[in-house]
């Protein structure tokens, strides 16, 4: 993989005993079409060596494209997955239990077709099962050889705490974007402890055109209010790992263009006071 794509020109960082691009892909729409499979190829070849799935995304087809896709011939990709969400027919249910942790491990396995997976993130935490549990179940698979590195999503700093006592925590996974910035604290913690920051919904779910300060700002740089969000965040926090979901390679190739924007001092601090209540 060269070292000079578009994916690397917002530099790395650092995810356990890992190193990545922090433009990443979110893959919670990839299902089996040839597009879908096409944008994955394309992706790590413009340079984006991590991608983000989750057991429950279009009910496992996500994490079996990707398998497809990339499988064990990419080792230079790391493929991290989440698991503790029970898939229902009238949606889903949190399930932090040990058991029930084990055999989603043995199913993501699976449909990635690797023999083990590079970082493993408790997707949700069960309110009926102590974290502590949870987690000691992912350190017991991490011994086994199944789990790499071990990560958590969507928590609090308390909860990040208690799980770093079990085990070496080297990512969290929050909602954090330009407008909404509840998880602040704990992408300050994941900071100064040398602990991926991965924001869901970086995009604010597509909806950013509307904001007139952004799109103002964005048009000074000839970018767009989507790309400027994306700068904003690289430019937030050394520990930010990016991953922008799309089924478009454009809007693929947009995104990594996000890292070539020159955003300065005065206008992040424009963007920094900008916020949803």
């Amino acid at each position: 993989m060269a070292q000079d794509s578009p994916a690397s020109h917002a530099g790395t960082v650092r995810v356990g005993d890992r190193t990545v691009n922090r433009l990443g892909l979110g893959a919670n729409r990839i299902t089996d079409t040839e597009s879908a499979r096409a944008l994955l190829e394309r992706a790590v070849e413009l340079g984006v060596n991590f991608i983000d799935t989750a057991d429950v995304y279009q009910f496992n087809e996500s994490e079996s494209t990707i398998g497809k896709v990339l499988g064990s011939h990419h080792p230079g990709v790391v493929v991290a997955t989440k698991g503790g969400v029970a898939r229902t027919s009238d949606g889903g249910s949190v399930d932090g239990h040990p058991e029930y942790l084990r055999q989603a491990v043995e199913g993501s396995l699976e449909r990635l077709r690797v023999d083990c997976i590079e970082l493993y993130q408790l997707h949700r935490v069960d309110p009926h099962v102590p974290i502590e549990e949870s987690v000691a179940a992912l350190k017991e698979l991490q011994e086994l050889g199944k789990v790499r590195q071990i990560g958590l999503s969507n928590v609090s700093v308390g909860e990040l705490e208690r799980a770093r006592r079990v085990a070496t925590i080297v990512s969290v996974q929050n909602r954090f974007n330009i407008l909404q910035r509840e998880q602040e604290s704990v992408l300050d913690y994941c900071a100064q402890h040398s602990i991926a920051f991965i924001p869901w919904t970086p995009l604010h779910r597509g909806n950013l055109a509307a904001e007139k300060t952004l799109s103002e700002v964005a048009g000074r740089y000839g970018a767009t209010p989507h790309q400027l969000a994306l700068r904003w965040l690289i430019q937030r926090s050394p520990a930010v790992l990016l991953i922008p979901g799309t089924l478009s390679v454009v809007h693929l190739e947009e995104n990594l263009g996000a890292a070539e924007i020159p955003l300065n001092d005065e206008d992040f601090g424009t963007l920094s006071r900008l916020a949803v209540p």
